[in-house]
């Protein structure tokens, strides 16, 4: 391997890096890319609406597969050649879905999308900690925390967008240009380590089969699981069933094995541990949040994927803004403390978004939407430099896909609850509003009879009026128990990051190498 750049010298790391950075950017773009455009992509390739959702997640289910993979497969292609094997599938891939001619077809060429991008993510943290050593870790970590937090936020703004504008075709081709580009500068610019085929015979085949089931079957169970009911679905029960125990014999063999697919001893160090719970959480806050606003501004507020992009932009504004505040204030005080400010911060953002009513748009989602994009940066930022800073350089390869992983895991936890709270607190709230509306209720009575009135004479019958009018008072009535139980899934979010504020204190400060001291 290479020595690490020296301090006169870092900024020859400077042009590698931000390749490796815009590939990472689109890799976790492509999360949400696709959320606020679902309902046109079916449309355009007659999807029912039960195959919609599985755009997003074959996707997920892929890259939540590959991402621990990439520490044993950088070792073995090199971050060189691994990182560019990993563009250019992506890029073809993004190229397939672009061409894709029905919603089958779609599925699998997005499922080759992320399983072939996944790699990008992880391969840049630990980059970061070749091509910047002491203070300047600060910056690569905020750039790192920045991209981490931003692109998937940043999805369904440009994907609004770019649906409106153009057609969802170009969701994926807009990465074309982009993944040929650092397909080809990547083999020219970075120079990290070497391959080591002899990998191939010592792998542990059995981990990774072991690993790819339990992730690939907890990921289909989170993702699914609301839609069907949790165990009341056979197919559930089964893939709980085989997650459970395939991850079960998964930590055994990871822990009994010389060589294993996944460093799980790395959680025996005390910062790692904590920094992979807090990026669950991270995830946790970070994509709940970009599943909830976008359907709550769709089904409730009736914005296409335009406005919603518009609505959720302050977003990504507020997290632009607080990379150089993250910057100055990382160089003067203990990195910790400035966690505890971004997840403090984020927790206060899902308790102003537990006032949400029916009305809000893009203004009343502004201060809320800058209270969570703005600490972003602070929250996943000194994560990297507490937990994967803490690790000797040997480790860090396979430590970092753990570490990204929990991050995307968070996320798929995250929807999951957020989708079982809204299908279970909608019914519950919509009970306890029909309870209230009653014959004794002279509100509600009046309501009813100014409703079943006007319908009467805009349809020229009474009783096709009444009938109208009883609909419309259920239509409001879904509406208002919709908003509370939005309200309810935000409130559970802030409650996780109310924990994660109190862990902070328990991760050790790690100080900075010294320029020349560590390398890959």
């Amino acid at each position: 391997m290479t020595e690490a750049p020296s301090d006169t010298s870092w900024l020859r790391g400077l042009a590698p890096f931000v390749v490796m950075c815009v590939g990472m950017f689109i890799a976790l773009l492509d999360i949400q890319i696709v959320a606020s455009s679902l309902q046109d992509i079916g449309g355009g390739l007659s999807a029912a609406q039960d195959q919609i959702g599985w755009v997003q997640t074959a996707y997920l289910i892929a890259e939540i597969v590959m991402i621990p993979l990439s520490g044993w497969l950088t070792r073995l292609l090199s971050t060189r050649w691994l990182f560019t094997v990993s563009a250019a599938g992506f890029t073809l891939a993004s190229m397939l879905c672009g061409l894709a001619w029905n919603i089958e077809s779609m599925i699998v060429f997005r499922a080759l999308q992320g399983l072939l991008g996944a790699s990008m993510i992880p391969t840049v943290f630990t980059s970061s900690f070749h091509y910047f050593q002491g203070p300047k870790r600060v910056y690569s970590a905020a750039v790192i925390g920045t991209i981490a937090s931003i692109a998937p936020t940043l999805g369904p703004v440009i994907g609004g967008w770019i649906t409106d504008s153009l057609d969802w075709h170009w969701l994926f081709y807009i990465n074309v240009a982009p993944g040929a580009l650092i397909t080809l500068l990547v083999p020219l610019l970075v120079r990290i380590d070497e391959p080591n085929l002899q990998l191939l015979r010592e792998a542990d085949y059995p981990g990774i089969v072991l690993m790819a089931l339990c992730l690939g079957d907890l990921e289909y169970v989170l993702e699914e699981g609301t839609r069907w009911n949790w165990l009341d679905d056979a197919t559930i029960r089964t893939c709980t069933a085989i997650a459970a125990v395939s991850g079960l014999l998964f930590v055994v063999r990871s822990l009994t094995f010389a060589r294993p697919v996944v460093d799980l001893r790395a959680l025996g160090n005390r910062n790692f541990a904590l920094g992979c719970l807090l990026s669950f959480v991270t995830g946790i806050g970070m994509f709940s949040t970009i599943y909830l606003t976008p359907l709550f501004l769709g089904y409730v507020r009736g914005f296409d994927a335009w406005q919603t992009g518009v609505a959720l932009f302050s977003t990504g504004a507020a997290s632009l803004v607080a990379v150089p505040v993250y910057i100055l204030l990382a160089r003067r005080f203990d990195i910790r403390w400035l966690m505890m400010f971004g997840l403090a911060s984020f927790g206060v953002a899902m308790w102003r978004y537990s006032f949400i009513t029916h009305l809000w748009g893009g203004a009343e989602l502004l201060l809320p939407q800058v209270l969570r994009g703005f600490p972003q940066v602070f929250a996943v930022a000194p994560s990297v430099n507490l937990g994967l800073g803490s690790l000797p350089p040997e480790r860090l390869k396979y430590a970092s896909g753990l570490f990204n992983m929990m991050r995307n895991l968070g996320g798929a936890v995250g929807i999951a609850v957020s989708g079982a709270l809204l299908n279970d607190r909608t019914n519950f709230h919509f009970q306890v509003i029909a309870a209230h509306l009653t014959p004794a209720n002279g509100a509600m009575t009046r309501l009813a009879d100014g409703l079943a009135a006007r319908y009467a004479e805009m349809l020229g019958d009474a009783q096709a009026g009444q009938s109208a009018a009883l609909e419309r008072l259920w239509q409001l009535a879904y509406r208002e128990a919709s908003t509370l139980a939005y309200a309810d899934a935000f409130r559970a979010i802030m409650v996780a990051f109310v924990v994660a504020t109190l862990l902070v204190p328990l991760l050790r400060n790690v100080s900075p190498l010294k320029p020349g001291a560590g390398g890959h």
